[in-house]
């Protein structure tokens, strides 16, 4: 069965609740969740393996933290967006991130407004590439 139309997304944050308030946002007509994962290693083998347009990614994770991920997302899948989500300000984090190529940022607490509006602007940004891979 074909998949919805609609940007796919995948989720890796290891905070459960993040993860379900971001799917329930996300989840429409517009976006359609694609798998999620509650660690980095686990999370990029899933990207690897499910391509997603976008990935929503947490910044500060134990092990294989979110930049760590970022930067092997970019390697393998340099087409997929990556927004970082993040509860942090840390200008230093946030400038690596950007120089690593996140295409922008999620900020917690959400506001499920700002959440699709980031996420339509990214797609916005992928519709040539979402066009000459259908």
């Amino acid at each position: 069965m074909p998949e919805p139309y609609g940007v796919s997304v995948f989720i890796i944050d290891d905070n459960e609740t993040t993860r379900a308030v971001l799917r329930m946002i996300i989840q429409g007509e517009l976006y359609h969740v694609i798998g999620e994962a509650n660690n980095g290693i686990s999370g990029l083998a899933r990207a690897r393996k499910l391509r997603p347009d976008i990935v929503c990614l947490d910044i500060e994770m134990p092990g294989y933290n979110g930049l760590d991920v970022l930067m092997e997302i970019k390697k393998t899948l340099p087409n997929t967006a990556v927004l970082m989500v993040t509860g942090s300000n840390d200008r230093a984090t946030i400038v690596t991130a950007i120089q690593l190529g996140a295409s922008g940022f999620i900020l917690k607490p959400f506001n499920s407004g700002i959440v699709l509006d980031t996420l339509d602007k990214t797609a916005a940004l992928l519709k040539p590439h979402l066009k000459s891979s259908s």
